[in-house]
């Protein structure tokens, strides 16, 4: 059944992508997956292209020339989506981060409860997250406060990447028009989606930190995020947003 596909953007990570894989293929829904490759050195590519060979029908691969940004790998996999028909769209990492098993609490709340986005969302009931160091909680958390404070949106995880969205949000969303290509791009995202009346759930989930590879965190990401609400915000104002 050709109706949900998970993308994973990936760059560098031979040494989880096997294992992710076989993960989302071993949940009772039968999940498509798609890898975005930004042209990993390390293979990360050819080791999908070896596994596609085992799920022929469910394991798809987009080749990028280079390290083009997280966003535009998600607007990427996104495009084929809705190219190909998909009506349940999700974002995950590859890093084991967010567990394949809650892809189905998340895939429940849009597909049973009607919600056109759900949030794997690490704060809406605490502080759920396993392996970081105290001060980059302080800051994830912070982050999502500060972005709440900014653009009015009733969401406790801002900058979650562990998502699903139907399909109408992503024909609503032009996504030609996103501007960010890092965290930024996940807090544009949920704002747009927020402006355009969709039915957003937070669905709680506890977040690992990777324990194979290295983290893509980087200050100029942060620093995107921050100067890109406050324009996001501003920006609003001079745009409508019907469906």
């Amino acid at each position: 059944m050709k109706e949900s596909v998970v993308v994973i953007p990936t760059y560098n990570e031979i040494e989880n992508i096997e294992a992710i894989i076989r993960a989302v293929f071993s949940l009772p829904h039968p999940f498509h997956l798609l890898i975005v490759d930004d042209n990993s050195p390390d293979g990360t590519a050819q080791e999908v292209m070896r596994l596609q060979t085992e799920f022929t029908d469910r394991l798809f691969l987009e080749q990028r020339k280079g390290k083009l940004g997280l966003g535009t790998a998600y607007i990427h996999g996104f495009k084929y989506a809705l190219r190909n028909g998909y009506q349940y769209i999700f974002e995950m990492d590859a890093d084991f981060s967010h567990n394949p098993n809650d892809l189905m609490h998340l895939y429940h709340a849009c597909a049973d409860e009607g919600y056109d986005l759900a949030i794997g969302s690490r704060y809406s009931s605490g502080v759920n997250v396993v392996n970081w160091p105290m001060s980059r909680v302080l800051l994830s958390y912070f982050a999502s406060r500060y972005v709440r404070l900014i653009t009015g949106m009733p969401i406790h995880d801002a900058t979650a990447g562990f998502k699903c969205y139907t399909r109408r949000v992503l024909e609503t969303i032009n996504l030609d028009r996103i501007r960010f290509i890092g965290y930024a791009f996940q807090i544009e995202m949920k704002f747009l989606t927020f402006k355009y009346g969709f039915r957003i759930k937070e669905v709680p989930i506890i977040f690992t930190d990777r324990t194979k590879g290295q983290s893509k965190m980087s200050k100029g990401i942060i620093k995107e995020a921050f100067l890109g609400v406050i324009q996001m915000k501003l920006g609003s104002y001079f745009r409508q947003f019907s469906r």
